[in-house]
Formats: structure tokens, C-alpha cells, sequence
């Protein structure tokens, strides 16, 4: 059967369950997107750049049981992208990145792209192919797949060359996909341990992260029956319902709120699912787990690492926690109604504190946060960026429902949530997905608006507007009693939203958040891109800001703290 490599690609993708793919058509890559165009259930989607479809991929992967794929091409696409195959790479995300290549069968040299995408993309990509027999294609595909979605996820690159796609050749058949997901076998002695560790408990405390999104109901089950508080990552936030009496906090260190700080204070076993303890989720590692710890994580190198881990499980949590979930009930139940009187307690008490700041007639975030969770549905995705929002996202907005809260974390890149929620509400139409975003960040890929625009998507963007890095200036203040290099550059939101064809709201005071949040909800749900400028007060710092600072001036040895804490105090009396 003669074809190109491009219908074989075409053929392994359907067969993967592809639902979407994100991109920029090129030259080298033009015959795939004519095939593509052709497919009865893929959706080509066009972006403005490749940064923000890698992002878009890395959201459909988060928050659907597709896996995201991005279509650019060769070289320049890929530069473009790195940001966000990186963020995916780090955060356990799967993910195809799928490129042109140039043409191998011409001997000139100086092609246009010719680079060696395969070492670029090494550091960021589980592994890299490139497709060189037409007869390769489909068995490629499957591969990358295959090792996308095992063990740990993560991003893989697949370099198909113009020439491929574009000249006709012969292969014996389009086989169907055969992939088996291998898990690593648990150790059923290892859990027997675990539950023995746990009897033995005075205080036991669970810390769940991202790769616990899937086993919620069990993750309650040993929580209630344990009487422990439950911490999360921030990946990690809905893995444990938000509204449940038993949840702490986002982290469990100086950088966690009171009611999470003080659940934890005299833990004494920790159980901890899905989590590598890294810096954001440890507060720049300030957060530091009990010596008696059992560590559940399907990568066997998060085992350990950090802090030394008497009983380390490499399973995944789908097949792990149930497990344990089964063998606590042999074990008599604890009561946890004091532990759930101390968290209301103190989380109360957070919340007060936060409603009597003076805001100086802008918005109050815990009033904000407030509101927003009353008007949205329970299942609601919220999706955050990088910045000072992100932490108050953390701290002040509930989380109900496991994989209903996408933020970039490890790798940390501004950008992320204006194309994560175009791709998300994409996907999933029929439910709210609110995307809280700094004005900073918003300034990196809010074009991406025009893209749902185009295609009628209801994404929403609650942009919070001081006009100034917030996160990065308050690190600053602390230490150095000023700022420096941290104001945006002014945009006018109302022109922009005009522009990119979105709804424009504005929320400048209190008073308008009711009224600017279901303005916001109403013109969604008919399909309208919304950009929300909320005029937000940031003088409050979190206590994630305030807890992480205070850690990292701790490393300092004598000398440096005293000249760092006397040039704040000079500063801040005497001016700088």
C-alpha cells in the first residue's frame, strides 16, 4: 500500500485516542496538517504561538483523559515551545510534541531549520525519536506514546521530516494501537509496614500531591480513619476535597497557613502520596517531614531524595492507596473531632483576619475568593499562573474536587493560564473553568485570547491588576525594604479585551464582585472569551511569601543575616 508518513501519523494518532492538537502550520509540516484536516476526531486548534500551545497541551493532558499534542514546526517552533514541554517535563505531565523535520533525502546543506532538534529537546523530553522509513511511523507513534503516559509521565518529541510527509511510499499495513501501561508491582509486606507505622502513630499526618488526583475516596477513607490532617501540594490542591474537616492547608510548614502549620506541629508519622517534597510545595524546603515517613510515588528517584524515608513504596497511587485504604480498617478507628475543631478553628481565624484588612477601596482577595467560590459550580476548574495570585489562590479559594485546580509548578513558568484555560474549556465545555492570572503574566500570552475568540470558547481570565510583579516585590521588600525592575508596563484591559474580541468586566472595588463575577459566569456560558480586570489589593503579604523568605534568611550564616537585616532596618528608617 503506497501512503505518506504523514497519513501513517495521522492513523497512530486517531488510534491513541488524540482528541486535539496545537500549532503553527509551516512548510515542513504542511502535508500532516492537510491530513489532519481530513480527521473525523481530531481538531487541528491554531494558537499565536507555540508557548502558548504548549500549554494548551499540557492542559488537556491535565484535566482530560486525552494526552495533549503539540504540531509546530522544526526549530524556531520549538524554541518557542520549550517553556512549555519544560513545564510539563517537570511536572509529570504527558505530553507529544510532534515537529517537522527537515528533508533528509537532499545532500545541500544550510537547510532552512536545521538544527539538531534531538539534543534540544533531550533535557526536556522522557525520550526523542525521529522517524526516518515510512514504515517507522505508526510504531513510533505508539512508542512515544507508550512512554508519555508510563511510570512518571512526561512530554516526548517526534521529529517527522518534510520529505516523509510529503513523497509516497510503501508499507504493509495501518496496524491498531496495542499499548500496555506496566505498573510497577506493589509490595504487599511494604503496606503491611505502612499500616504498622501508623497503629504505632500519636499524631499522624497525611501530605498528598498531584499523583494522588486519581484515588480521592480512598485518600478520605484513611484520613477519616486515621483522625489525621491532610496538607497538599499545590499541584496538589482538590486532591483532598478542600471542604472536608480533615484539610489543613495547602503545605505543612512556616510557609503554610496557621490551621495547616499548627495540624502538623507534633506530627509524628507522615504519610506522604504523589509528592517529591520539592521547593514550591516545602516552602523553598522549610517544611520538613518527620524522621518516621512513608513515601507512596510511582518515580522511584522522589523516593528518598529529599529526606530519608524508612518505608519508601515505588507504586502507583491507583493501585497503593486503596491497598493501605483496605488494610487500615483492620486496625481500630481514631477519633479526629479535635483535630477537625483545631483546623475550623484556626482556619476561621485566617479568614477574619484577612476580611479586616484594610484594602483602601480595592479589591480584598479573601473577599474575592469568597465570592467566587459561592457562584461557581462544586466540579468548577480553577486555573492559576505564576505569581503572587497563584499563593493567594493557595491559601484564600476551596478546592473541592481532585484535578480541578492546574497551576505550573515545578518548572514555574509565567504564561500558563491564559492557553490552559482556552484548552481546557475547549474540551470540556459544559463545565465553569476560571482562570486567575496576574496582570504581569497576563502581559506574556493574553493574545492567546484571540485563539478562543476564533474558535467561540468561553475561557475567563480574572486578571489581577496592581501593576507590578507582586510576588517578586514583596521577596524584595522584606530583605531590602524596596523593589527593583518589578513594574509592568500599563496596559488598557478595556481596549485589549475590544481588540481580541473577549467580553470586557471590571471589579474596582468590593462592591462589584458580585455583580462583575456572574457578568463574568453569564457571558461564558454563551460561549464568550471574558477578561475580568480586577483591581486587586496585594499590600497583605501570604503566608507562603512571608514563611519562604524568613526560611531562606535562616541558611544565612551570622555575618550575612546581620548585614541583610541591617540594611533592611537602615532602609526602612533611613531611606535607601
Amino acid at each position: 500500500m503506497k501512503t505518506t508518513a504523514a497519513a501513517l501519523f495521522r492513523h497512530a494518532l486517531e488510534q491513541n485516542g488524540v482528541r486535539y492538537t496545537f500549532g503553527i502550520p509551516g512548510v515542513h509540516n504542511i502535508e500532516l496538517y492537510d491530513e489532519l484536516l481530513g480527521s473525523e476526531s481530531i481538531l487541528p486548534v491554531l494558537v499565536t504561538h507555540e508557548g502558548g500551545g504548549a500549554f494548551m497541551a499540557d492542559a488537556i493532558s491535565r484535566a482530560t483523559d486525552t494526552i495533549g499534542v503539540l504540531c509546530i514546526v522544526p526549530a524556531a517552533g520549538i524554541t518557542h515551545a520549550m517553556s512549555g514541554v519544560g513545564e510539563a517535563f517537570l511536572d509529570g505531565v504527558p505530553m507529544l510534541i510532534v515537529s517537522g523535520g527537515i528533508r533528509t533525502d537532499m545532500e545541500q546543506s544550510f537547510q532552512l531549520h536545521d538544527v539538531d532538534q534531538q539534543a534540544l529537546m533531550r533535557p526536556l523530553t522522557k525520550a526523542q525519536y525521529k522517524i526516518e522509513r515510512y514504515e517507522d511511523a505508526i510504531p513510533t507513534v505508539y512508542e512515544a506514546y507508550q512512554a508519555a503516559v508510563s511510570g512518571e509521565p512526561g512530554p516526548v518529541f517526534i521529529e517527522l521530516p518534510a520529505n516523509l510527509q510529503l513523497l509516497t511510499g510503501e508499507v504493509e499495513s495501518m496496524p491498531s494501537a496495542e499499548i500496555s501501561l506496566q505498573r510497577p508491582a506493589l509490595d504487599q509486606q511494604q503496606i503491611k509496614d505502612a499500616v504498622t507505622m501508623l497503629a504505632g502513630a500519636s499524631k499522624p499526618g497525611l501530605f498528598v500531591g498531584w499523583g494522588a488526583k486519581d484515588v480521592t475516596a480512598d485518600l478520605v477513607r484513611i484520613a477519616e480513619h486515621l483522625g489525621a490532617p491532610v496538607a497538599t501540594t499545590l499541584q496538589g490542591l482538590g486532591v483532598f476535597p478542600g471542604d472536608h474537616p480533615l484539610h489543613a492547608g495547602f503545605s505543612f510548614g512556616p510557609s503554610a497557613v496557621p490551621s495547616s502549620q499548627n495540624a502538623f506541629k507534633d506530627c509524628d508519622v507522615m504519610l506522604a502520596i504523589g509528592t517529591r517534597f520539592a521547593e514550591i510545595c516545602t516552602g523553598s524546603y522549610g517544611a520538613i517531614p518527620p524522621e518516621k515517613l512513608i513515601h507512596i510515588d510511582i518515580n522511584p528517584d522522589a523516593i528518598g531524595t529529599n529526606h530519608d524515608t524508612p518505608i519508601g513504596i515505588c507504586a502507583d497511587a491507583r493501585d497503593a492507596v486503596p491497598a493501605l485504604a483496605n488494610a487500615l480498617t483492620e486496625m481500630p478507628a481514631r477519633d479526629g473531632a479535635a483535630v477537625q475543631a483545631k483546623i475550623a478553628k484556626d482556619k476561621a481565624a485566617y479568614t477574619d483576619e484577612w476580611l479586616k484588612h484594610d484594602s483602601k477601596g480595592r479589591v480584598n482577595p479573601c473577599r474575592f475568593f469568597s465570592e467566587l467560590r459561592s457562584q461557581l459550580d462544586d466540579d468548577a476548574i480553577v486555573i492559576s499562573d505564576d505569581g503572587n495570585h497563584t499563593f493567594l489562590t493557595a491559601e484564600l479559594m476551596q478546592i473541592n474536587n481532585g484535578g480541578a485546580f492546574l497551576s505550573p509548578t515545578d518548572f514555574n513558568c509565567m504564561g500558563y493560564c491564559v492557553p490552559a484555560c482556552i484548552a481546557v474549556k475547549m474540551a470540556l465545555p459544559n463545565r465553569q473553568v476560571v482562570g486567575i492570572v496576574g496582570d504581569g503574566a497576563f502581559l506574556m500570552t493574553g493574545l492567546e485570547s484571540v485563539t478562543a475568540a476564533a474558535n467561540d470558547i468561553g475561557a475567563m481570565w480574572f486578571v489581577f491588576n496592581d501593576g507590578e510583579l507582586a510576588q517578586i516585590a514583596q521577596a524584595q521588600e522584606i530583605p531590602y525594604q524596596r523593589t527593583a525592575c518589578t513594574n509592568v508596563g500599563k496596559l488598557d484591559h478595556k481596549a485589549f479585551a475590544a481588540a481580541t474580541g473577549s467580553e470586557y468586566v471590571e471589579i474596582s472595588t468590593d462592591a462589584d464582585l458580585a455583580d462583575g463575577i456572574a457578568k463574568a459566569l453569564a457571558a461564558s456560558a454563551a460561549n464568550k472569551p471574558v477578561l475580568v480586570n480586577v483591581h486587586v489589593d496585594y499590600s497583605k503579604k501570604t503566608q507562603f511569601t512571608v514563611g519562604t523568605v524568613q526560611t531562606n534568611l535562616k541558611r544565612f550564616d551570622t555575618k550575612n543575616k546581620l548585614r541583610i537585616v541591617g540594611r533592611a532596618l537602615k532602609r526602612k528608617f533611613f531611606g535607601s
